[in-house]
């Protein structure tokens, strides 16, 4: 058990980092004067993508409370 927690860990981090990356790459990208927009959206939705199995993963770590 613990080491399927530990690899969703690691894959959680790896995730953060790829989108910390892109948010980087899409502020300098948007910053040049000619910049491809086809390139952009997909970046941006590569980074949207990311960020939702962000959420799913932490989700997953997260234990569930009964309220």
């Amino acid at each position: 058990m613990d080491l399927a927690v530990e690899a969703l860990k690691a894959k959680l981090a790896a995730l953060k980092v790829e989108h910390r990356d892109l948010d980087e790459v899409i502020a300098h990208l948007g910053q040049g004067a000619p910049f491809d927009q086809l390139q952009l959206q997909r970046l941006k939705k590569r980074k949207l993508f990311l960020k939702d199995q962000i959420s799913k993963l932490e989700s997953e770590l997260l234990p569930d409370i009964i309220a």
